[in-house]
């Protein structure tokens, strides 16, 4: 299957919606319960790239998507501004097609580019395939959270991995740049 990566857009959110209700409903990589409407994942998409972080899609040769990535805040409080998590999502026919690889592959780029010093990759229900990609793409894991959730019937864990970006903490950041006025008044 051929794909192409390109920012993701506010037309992207229909199908956005759809691949992630897909996702709550049918995986344990989100636990939310209950598939959030096109208008909330507007407002998510919204804040995430109102913060300039990346938001990539993956789509077919018709534009159709294939799935979607982006980086957003750790946490919210100015020291973890150099630490971004990341997302992925697939379409049920895109899995297991090295999509899911290239989207993190491009957004580690991204991230990289931006001043990011470190990724972390919050994995629920320590999905396997999802850990298997992250470790190709140079994370390590750095902690399981034993019974973090429960969704479909049962408990789940939570893998967490970490990522270095550029320099990591070799060097200090630059205060005065992106992301150095993250949430900073």
């Amino acid at each position: 299957m051929s794909f192409l990566l390109r920012d993701a857009s506010q037309a992207d959110i229909p199908a956005i919606t759809e691949i992630y209700r897909d996702s709550v409903l049918n995986g344990v990589a989100s636990y939310e319960i209950a598939p959030p409407s096109e208008a909330e994942m507007m407002q998510r998409f919204s804040a995430i790239v109102g913060q300039q972080y990346p938001y990539i899609a993956a789509t077919d040769a018709d534009e159709n998507l294939l799935g979607y990535a982006y980086a957003s805040a750790f946490r919210a409080r100015p020291a973890y501004r150099w630490m971004v998590e990341d997302s992925i999502y697939l379409a049920p026919e895109a899995r297991g097609r090295g999509i899911g690889k290239a989207l993190l592959d491009e957004l580690i780029g991204r991230c990289t580019a931006l001043g990011f010093r470190q990724m972390v990759a919050v994995i629920g229900g320590a999905s396997p395939a999802s850990i298997a990609v992250h470790l190709k793409t140079g994370f390590v894991e750095v902690g399981l959270m034993r019974g973090t959730g429960y969704k479909h019937g049962r408990w789940l864990d939570t893998m967490f991995m970490q990522r270095t970006l550029g320099d990591g903490t070799m060097t200090d950041p630059d205060l005065s740049a992106y992301p150095g006025t993250l949430f900073v008044g």
